[in-house]
């Protein structure tokens, strides 16, 4: 666009929006051009064919300022920056042809095309360019038609004063379409990324404040049953002694550990989330193998809970020794825990774990020697 880089440099949703609207300002300046210089600068021509200095020169200058328009035209439609130098350079090569070949009797006549239409040529030929190359240009266009009023002896001041009107008149419309251009788009673009920036700050919001919620329900239900166990054991209702509320605190401890582990930046949660359950395990005494084998994907916190819960639960009944193993793949994950099938206080039945669902699934066998717990994600 006039004045900027080119937006098609840039990517996003506000880069698009930056294109949008340039792109419909470049078919607002290409069409202004071209049916100007067919609609007005062609029958004038031809009306005026036998009072102009040089016809011929004057007919194949607007042939040839076609030509390049229209080069120039097809490349900034198809997001193109037309070489804006070489036609720059031709376009005011041909303008200075015309002038001279239009004579003082049509020097101010709309024979003289290029009074008005090579401004608007000139705004599609430099499209995408800095304002100085229009302002430089238009100077250049200026100095030309002046030479051809000294040349043609057209010096007096009502020829002076015309010409000054002429300059002014002819060049301020493109130049505010030039810079008009560049403006509006990059309000666009600009608003756009704003807009997409402060969705991007909701979402992050909405996203961190459901997950703060998730983490307080979360905490809540687990601080409640270990604060359950304690109360128990402060008011004497509970003996320390008791398998059972071994157990129970030893489960409590582990889905406390497992929650914080949780918030912690770590390349593979789930793993990390495994490792906290296994080394809380281990200081309880229990002697514990972590095999990991692949690398997890990325699971939603509510996934990687589905997985690890059943484990924690069945590290709690753990006596003797505990094997833990990850299998992990783009597509399915299972993990697994192998234990003796003892007699403890909750061997009797497989630990509670939340149903199965459409994603993760629960499996828990026991053959009177061996325990087997596993859970398995595949990817829907």
């Amino acid at each position: 666009m006039p004045g900027t880089a080119d937006p098609a440099a840039a990517d996003g949703p506000a880069a698009d929006v930056g294109r949008a609207s340039d792109r419909g300002a470049r078919i607002a300046a290409v069409a202004i051009a071209l049916v100007w210089h067919l609609a007005i600068g062609l029958p004038a021509v031809l009306g005026a064919w036998s009072t102009l200095a040089a016809p011929t020169v004057v007919a194949a200058g607007w042939l040839a300022a076609c030509a390049i328009g229209g080069y120039a035209a097809h490349r900034l439609l198809h997001g193109l920056p037309p070489p804006a130098l070489p036609l720059a350079a031709a376009l005011l090569a041909v303008d200075a042809a015309v002038f001279a070949a239009a004579g003082r009797e049509q020097l101010f006549a709309a024979a003289n095309w290029a009074w008005t239409g090579l401004a608007w040529f000139l705004v599609v030929v430099l499209w995408g360019r800095p304002i100085r190359w229009m302002i430089v240009l238009l100077a250049g266009h200026a100095a030309i038609a002046l030479a051809a009023l000294v040349g043609d002896g057209a010096t007096a001041p009502a020829d002076l004063t015309r010409y000054a009107m002429y300059v002014y008149g002819t060049s301020s419309l493109p130049v505010a379409v030039f810079t008009g251009a560049a403006v509006i788009a990059t309000l666009a673009r600009e608003r756009a990324a704003t807009a997409t920036a402060t969705l991007a700050v909701r979402a992050e919001r909405d996203a961190a404040e459901r997950a703060w919620a998730d983490r307080r329900a979360r905490l809540a239900l687990v601080g409640g049953a270990a604060e359950q166990v304690l109360a128990e054991l402060a008011d004497g209702r509970a003996d320390p002694g008791d398998p059972f509320v071994q157990r129970r605190c030893v489960l409590a401890a582990t889905r406390l550990r497992r929650l914080i582990a949780e918030s912690d930046d770590v390349p593979d949660p789930l793993l990390h989330e495994l490792r906290a359950a296994a080394d809380l395990a281990e200081r309880n005494g229990l002697p514990i193998e972590l095999i990991a084998i692949g690398t997890p994907p990325p699971l939603p916190v509510e996934v990687r809970r589905r997985l690890a819960d059943p484990l924690a639960a069945a590290l709690a009944d753990a006596t003797g020794w505990a094997r833990l193993t990850v299998v992990a793949g783009p597509d399915e994950v299972a993990v697994s825990l192998v234990t003796p099938d003892g007699q403890g206080p909750g061997a009797a039945d497989p630990p509670t774990t939340p149903a199965d669902d459409d994603q993760v699934e629960h499996v828990h066998e026991r053959d009177g020697e061996i325990r087997w717990t596993q859970t398995r994600w595949r990817r829907p």
